[in-house]
């Protein structure tokens, strides 16, 4: 790959641009360059430049550590990241000037990326406070809950080990996405000796297992995607219930109730895993630019599962496009959500009354797209659809919430939900923030709360929309 000081990389660009399904003038675009450089570069006929490297590295982030794995290169890669954070409020310098001031002062770059880090965990330590202060009375400690949903956090959301075995074991027992209920209850009987049957549970049951008659029992009323995953939940206890223990050890959460939550969320993935397994989803969400309905029906899977499953394809090498994932329940509380990209989540309370979730919950079963813009200047392509899970019971009400999905406009030719959004233009965006305790705009109409950490000031001789100004 490399020679001397100069980085030759034609496989990994050309790997790149069919991952991303781009044509040679598309991915010459993107970088900035003309089609016969972007060939030249291809077939290693030239190195690539400071400012092409810059190129690569902003528009495949998750990517690009992997261009070449010299600790110069890797430093070089973390300070143009760094440089080029739109929170700092000015634009980066010149890539080619950036490469040499990294290559004179490497002790200087190594030390601007440890201060930008250092601001992102600031940044991370203030919405832990927006945390407590929107609970007002909440403790100080986190939850079991919380705990878990940190860990799963800070693991990428992808647990290699299980991802690996459930790909595995899918094309063992022939999981096919059109028959996904007998064939699973086929492997139950004939791997574990447990009976699977559907029947009438009270309506808060969804699985009951009977370990003494090795019976496993699931609530008949449930659409066939969620029977699907609650037969696959209990297979992939039997068969990887060791290494999701193993797991749970290492953890060290120190908390027992964690300790039970994680087991069961690690089930949960598994479960997810093996009924779209990572090569075959990841390859077929590319086919389809992640139009959701067909993926879903592909697999046998629900809108939701599909969605989720979206944002855990993280694996090193084979990394699927970086998406963010929530679900949001009718008060506008964020009841599951993951990030692989540089947009995160309020961790408590109620997201952007500005973002087009909020909508959708409102719309059961039809799909809203918006085109946002936070507050350090990154655009996000978000689709949303309203769901109504059924109870299967008059008495009982169904739930209703809103899924999301979205990535970086950088990725919207792979994301079909895009399509006749004007993503060139500047004013097309909606302003959205992370939540209104820690959003610095000082304009916006729908504001609830003032932020935390800029000072408000009162006219009294003046009301606006908003009670107070930010200062």
């Amino acid at each position: 790959m490399a020679r001397g000081t100069r980085l030759f990389a034609g496989q990994k660009v050309r790997q790149l641009r069919t991952d991303a399904r781009m044509d040679q003038a598309a991915m010459a675009r993107l970088l900035g360059i003309s089609i016969s450089y972007l060939s030249q570069l291809e077939n290693d006929d030239r190195p690539l430049t400071a400012k092409v490297k810059a190129a690569l590295a902003s528009a495949f982030p998750l990517d690009w550590s992997a261009f070449d794995e010299r600790q110069e290169e890797q430093l070089l890669g973390a300070f143009n990241w760094a440089l080029a954070n739109p929170g700092l409020g000015s634009p980066p310098p010149d890539p080619a000037r950036a490469e040499r001031l990294h290559l004179h002062y490497p002790d200087f770059a190594a030390r601007y990326v440890e201060l930008h880090h250092a601001l992102r965990q600031t940044q991370d330590r203030l919405a832990m406070l927006e945390e407590a202060i929107a609970g007002e009375a909440a403790p100080a400690a986190r939850t079991s809950w919380e705990t878990v949903r940190d860990w799963f956090h800070e693991a990428g959301n992808y647990i290699h080990a299980l991802d690996v075995a459930a790909e595995e074991l899918y094309g063992r027992i022939g999981l096919d996405g059109a028959d996904n209920a007998a064939i699973l209850t086929r492997a139950l009987a004939e791997r574990h000796g447990c009976e699977a049957r559907f029947s009438e549970t009270d309506a808060t049951t969804l699985r009951a297992f009977d370990s003494e008659r090795q019976r496993l029992t699931v609530n008949a009323a449930l659409p066939p995607p969620s029977r699907s995953f609650q037969l696959a939940n209990q297979l992939m206890q039997f068969e990887l219930g060791a290494a999701i223990a193993r797991i749970v050890a290492e953890a060290r959460l120190a908390d027992p109730i964690a300790d039970q939550l994680l087991l069961l969320g690690l089930a949960n993935y598994a479960a997810g895993a093996l009924l779209m397994p990572y090569g075959a989803f990841r390859q077929t969400a590319r086919d389809l630019r992640h139009d959701i309905d067909p993926l879903a029906r592909a697999f046998g899977v629900s809108f939701e599962q599909a969605c989720h499953r979206l944002s855990t394809l993280q694996r090193p090498g084979q990394r699927g496009i970086p998406f963010f994932f929530c679900r949001v329940d009718m008060a506008g509380n964020i009841t599951k959500r993951h990030s692989a990209t540089r947009m995160q989540f309020a961790r408590f309370g109620g997201a952007c009354p500005l973002w087009v979730v909020h909508e959708a919950v409102a719309i059961p079963d039809r799909i809203v797209v918006q085109l946002a813009e936070m507050p350090d200047g990154v655009r996000y392509v978000s689709m949303a659809k309203g769901l109504v899970k059924p109870s299967g019971r008059y008495a009982r009400a169904p739930r209703r919430y809103a899924v999301a999905l979205g990535c970086e406009s950088e990725h919207a030719a792979n994301f079909v939900y895009a399509d006749g959004l004007r993503l060139t233009d500047e004013a097309a965006a909606t302003p959205i923030g992370m939540s209104c305790r820690l959003c610095p705009r000082a304009s916006c109409d729908q504001r609830a709360f003032p932020p935390l950490d800029r000072p408000i000031h009162i006219e009294r001789g003046r009301r606006g929309v908003v009670p107070y100004g930010i200062g």
